[in-house]
């Protein structure tokens, strides 16, 4: 009889588990070719399941080739089904999804990067969205270009002429789904294999695939509390491409000044390469106005990369790309390959949203919230660490930086704090040249409440201090 176990309690249908594990075996060989498979009624007694459990799945796989049903002979697997390479298909991965609530212990999770999302605006999203779709003409419903929806880049150009002091006509904007799928297009419009670009260290190890991805090689360049050290940037490497995120480096948090942000367009224009600008946390600016962005110096060597995710919600998968004139008709080809278009309702729905000033009032609102909670984080970190700590990159964004002098940050000591219901996360886990920032922890806290941010803090401390 053959082994197919079942899991009742999965939100997988018992035939689909059946199927699959059939399937898996068949690929792999385990079920040879022309092996007989059990009557479908034998089955269903064995596993104890209904029949039709067993005669959909028996259905499906004939369906896809994997067996032949001889009459009044029964189910054989079929020739030509094994796949010799097949050792990495994974027989049930349903039964390998993580039930977090089962099998983990509540953790204080320290994450960046992550707003609130219990106060996204749904009732006005939600009326947005009914209006869009009982207002809007058949076209909308239908393929878009890959540039995005005109309305959506008209209102968006106007929102960031006057927010983040860029110089960008409608034309120049293509809506991508995200901001990794728009550095994804940059990176494929710059680089090809064996070509330089230049870094931030420490860097996302996100943004570091991305740009490896395309087969550049990269060359880091270290950041101080001023940014990326423009002074270290030498022409002989013939970079193709400098990575920056100057209004809040990630994961430092410094803001690159305005003799280093000439520093990097002249260099740009002396190589004739471009800069990719990712403008990320820029709207949570907590001292003064947002910082202009280096777009704005030089919209023809300068690529500027913003989204949603941070301001309203990661789930929207809405961002976009600022491009010099001369890049924007093979970006739109490389977004079409990519995904044809970002769907077109939710850029309405967006547009709507800018166009009416719920983007601003929502960000104000936020803006607010967010520096309560930061003040909180920073009176709890000195509080209960008093000389022991150094606070930096707190002045923008949904987290900070702190420093234990006294402090390295082994797996052997995040794993303690885990345990303890802590999570916080070393910078060195994104720098390129290692050991320089082990004594550093990243400590996002957008998403968490004060309470949280207290208790998470008290536990923190309980865990350093019996080092």
């Amino acid at each position: 009889m053959l082994w197919v176990p079942l899991d009742r309690k999965r939100e997988i249908s018992l035939t689909s588990q059946v199927y699959v594990q059939l399937r898996t075996q068949i690929l792999r060989g385990e079920l040879s070719a022309g092996e007989k498979l059990p009557s479908t009624r034998g089955l269903a007694a064995e596993l104890q399941v209904s029949r039709n459990v067993i005669l959909e799945a028996y259905e499906q796989l004939t369906a896809e080739g994997y067996i032949t049903s001889r009459p009044g002979a029964g189910s054989y697997v079929a020739e030509g089904a094994f796949l010799e390479q097949a050792d990495c298909i994974k027989t049930d991965l349903f039964y390998e999804e993580k039930n977090s609530e089962g099998n983990t212990q509540h953790v204080i999770d320290f994450r960046s990067g992550i707003p609130d999302l219990t106060l996204f605006p749904k009732k006005i999203w939600a009326r947005l969205a009914y209006d869009v779709c009982c207002d809007s003409s058949p076209s909308v419903f239908s393929y878009g270009n890959p540039e995005g929806r005109p309305e959506l880049r008209h209102v968006l150009s106007r929102y960031l002429v006057k927010t983040r002091g860029v110089h960008c006509r409608p034309d120049q904007l293509v809506i991508t789904s995200g901001a990794t799928q728009a550095l994804t297009l940059a990176a494929r419009l710059l680089l090809t294999a064996g070509n330089s670009v230049w870094m931030e260290d420490p860097i996302t190890n996100d943004i570091q695939t991305i740009f490896t991805s395309t087969g550049a090689v990269i060359h880091p360049v270290p950041v101080d509390e001023d940014g990326l050290q423009t002074s270290l940037i030498t022409p002989d490497l013939n970079p193709q491409c400098i990575f920056v995120t100057p209004s809040h480096q990630f994961p430092l948090g410094s803001t690159l000044p305005i003799q280093r942000r000439i520093q990097l367009i002249k260099f740009a224009r002396e190589t004739g390469c471009f800069i990719v600008e990712d403008d990320y946390d820029s709207e949570f600016r907590y001292e003064g106005p947002p910082v202009h962005s280096l777009q704005g110096l030089d919209p023809d060597r300068v690529i500027y990369v913003g989204s949603f995710s941070k301001i309203l919600s990661p789930a929207l998968r809405m961002g976009y790309l600022i491009l010099p004139p001369r890049l924007i008709e093979q970006c739109r080809k490389l977004k079409w390959f990519s995904d044809l278009h970002t769907p077109s309702l939710e850029q309405i729905i967006l547009k709507r949203f800018i166009e009416e000033g719920y983007l601003e009032r929502h960000i104000l609102k936020m803006k607010k919230l967010y520096k309560k909670r930061r003040d909180h984080l920073i009176s709890m970190l000195t509080g209960y660490f008093s000389g022991k700590v150094r606070i930096s990159g707190h002045t923008t964004g949904l987290h900070l930086i702190a420093e234990f002098p006294d402090m390295v940050f082994t797996e052997q000591l995040l794993t303690k704090i885990v345990h303890a219901g802590v999570r916080v996360y070393p910078v060195e886990h994104h720098a390129v040249q290692k050991g320089i920032h082990q004594r550093k922890v990243i400590i996002g806290y957008g998403h968490l409440q004060e309470e949280e941010i207290e208790e998470g803090i008290k536990i923190l401390f309980e865990c350093l201090s019996s080092e």
